[in-house]
């Protein structure tokens, strides 16, 4: 008798890119929904680490992460912590990190098609999942960064 196997698991990050009251999303290209930037950790990364690699790769950003969002421990700019299915790529554990970027303008990346920046107000009427609205409301109240 063989034991059930276990659905892959993916440790992920998501970066809500802050810039003045504004939230950056992207459309994603194969998932076709809004969603801040982001991947998985690669083998011997910190999900901060991570975030900020995913920033840079998607964005051409760089970011500030804020300290003091959470308890004594926590990675600067880590706002919270969700898992989702993820289709055929299993369950994503993923780390939601806020970051404050000095720019809007952003390097083309072949993972999304489309890109906006959000204030709080609008939040509402994105065409996005739950988490992510919930996440993105909790990256526009976290302290910024200094």
């Amino acid at each position: 008798m063989t034991a059930p196997s276990t659905p892959r698991r993916a440790f992920s990050v998501s970066v809500f890119c802050r810039h003045e009251g504004a939230i950056l999303l992207v459309r994603h290209r194969r998932l076709g929904t809004w969603l801040p930037v982001g991947g998985e950790i690669e083998a011997g990364e910190t999900p901060l680490e991570a975030a900020r690699r995913e920033l840079r790769e998607e964005t051409g950003l760089t970011g500030r992460f804020p300290g003091g969002v959470g308890v004594d421990g926590t990675p600067a700019g880590l706002v919270g912590y969700e898992e989702h299915a993820a289709g055929s790529k299993g369950l994503h554990m993923n780390f939601a990190f806020v970051a404050d970027v000095e720019s809007r303008t952003l390097a083309a990346c072949d993972e999304w098609d489309a890109a906006r920046w959000v204030s709080e107000v609008d939040l509402a009427a994105v065409d996005c999942p739950a988490n992510v609205r919930a996440l993105a409301a909790l990256a526009l109240a976290a302290p910024s960064a200094s």
